[in-house]
C-alpha cells in the first residue's frame, strides 16, 4: 500500500484577514472613459434641483398641492363675501329708495286732501270725504249663543277668538258678512298710523303654516318676494292702499290677537251709534286700536 502524504489545511489566518490571500491572476482592464454617444443629453424642460438651504427640510409636492388648494378655496370664499355684501348694500338702497318714495305719496295725498277741503269752503260748497277701501274688525264676544251661520262667517273672517282683529277689504260681499255678524264685531276705518302700529307691533306672519314674528325682511321676501313685496314698508303700503296683491298681503299676515283695551268697554251689548260697542265706528276705531295694541 502505497504511503500518502496528508494533505496540509489551509491557514486559519486566512479566514481572519482575507485580503492577505488574494488570487494573483491577471484582471482584465476596463475602460472608464465615456464616450460621447453614450452620454444622454440632458431635457430641455427639466429644472434644475431647488437649493435647499441649511437647517430646512424640502416641502413634499403633495402637502404643496394641499396647501395651493387651500389658498385657491380661501380665495374663493372671500370673494362670495364680498359679493353678497355688495349685494345686501344695493337691495338695503333700493328699499330705502322705495320707503321714501312711500313715504312721498303719501304727503302727497294728504297735501291733496287738505287742498280739496279748502277749495270747497272757500268757494262754499261741501266737500264729501273719499270712501275708505279698508275696514279693520275686531271680535267682542265668545261662542255663547252664536248661530251657526254666524261661526261660519266668523271663520271666514278669521275671528277665531275673542279681541282677534283683522283687516278686510271693502266690496258688497265683505259688507253683507259684516252685516250678518254686527252683534259680535266691531270695525272701522284704519289710517296710516294705526295700520303701521299693528304691523310693526303685533305682525305676525303665515311661514311654512305656523305664527311667526317679523323680525327680518328677509321673513316677508322669501313669502311675498314673486308679488313685488320685499320689506315691511312695502307690506304696509299693500295692505293701506289696498294694491293688487292685498289678499296675498292680508292672508300672509296671522290674525292680529289684541289685549283688552285700556279703560274696558262700555256695553257689548249695545251698538256704538246708542253708546255701547259693537257695529260701525268710522274713524272711530283708531283711537280703540291704539288702546288694544
Amino acid at each position: 500500500m502505497a504511503d500518502t502524504k496528508p494533505t496540509k489545511p489551509a491557514p486559519f489566518s486566512r479566514y481572519l484577514n482575507p485580503k492577505k490571500h488574494v488570487s494573483k491572476k491577471p484582471h482584465k482592464a476596463v475602460d472608464t472613459e465615456k464616450k460621447p454617444e453614450d452620454v444622454v443629453p440632458m431635457p430641455e424642460a427639466a429644472k434644475p434641483l431647488e437649493k435647499v438651504e441649511e437647517g430646512k427640510v424640502p416641502q413634499p409636492e403633495g402637502l404643496k398641492k394641499v396647501v395651493k388648494s387651500k389658498k385657491e378655496l380661501a380665495r374663493e370664499r372671500f370673494n362670495k363675501r364680498k359679493a353678497s355684501k355688495l349685494k345686501s348694500q344695493a337691495k338695503k338702497l333700493l328699499l330705502v329708495k322705495r320707503a321714501r318714495a312711500y313715504m312721498d305719496e303719501y304727503s302727497a295725498e294728504k297735501k291733496a286732501l287738505v287742498e280739496a277741503r279748502r277749495n270747497a269752503r272757500i268757494t262754499g260748497n261741501f266737500y264729501r270725504e273719499p270712501d275708505s277701501k279698508l275696514i279693520f274688525v275686531i271680535r267682542l264676544k265668545g261662542l255663547n249663543n252664536l248661530t251657526p251661520k254666524t261661526k261660519k262667517v266668523m271663520q271666514l273672517l278669521r275671528l277665531r277668538q275673542v279681541h282677534n282683529g283683522t283687516f278686510v277689504k271693502v266690496n258688497k260681499a265683505t259688507l253683507e258678512l259684516l252685516r250678518l255678524v254686527s252683534p259680535y264685531v266691531t270695525f272701522g276705518y284704519p289710517n296710516l298710523a294705526a295700520v303701521r302700529a299693528l304691523i310693526y307691533k303685533r305682525g305676525y306672519g303665515r311661514i311654512h303654516h305656523s305664527r311667526t314674528r317679523l323680525t327680518h325682511n328677509s321673513l316677508i321676501e322669501k313669502a311675498l318676494g314673486r308679488y313685488g313685496i320685499m320689506c315691511m314698508e312695502d307690506l304696509i303700503h299693500e295692505i293701506y292702499t289696498v294694491g293688487k296683491h292685498f289678499k296675498q298681503a292680508n292672508h300672509f299676515l296671522w290674525t292680529f290677537k289684541l289685549d283688552s283695551p285700556k279703560g274696558g268697554f262700555n256695553r257689548k251689548s249695545i251698538s256704538y251709534c246708542e253708546g255701547g260697542d259693537y257695529g260701525n265706528r268710522e274713524e272711530k276705531i283708531n283711537t280703540l286700536i291704539w288702546k288694544m295694541i
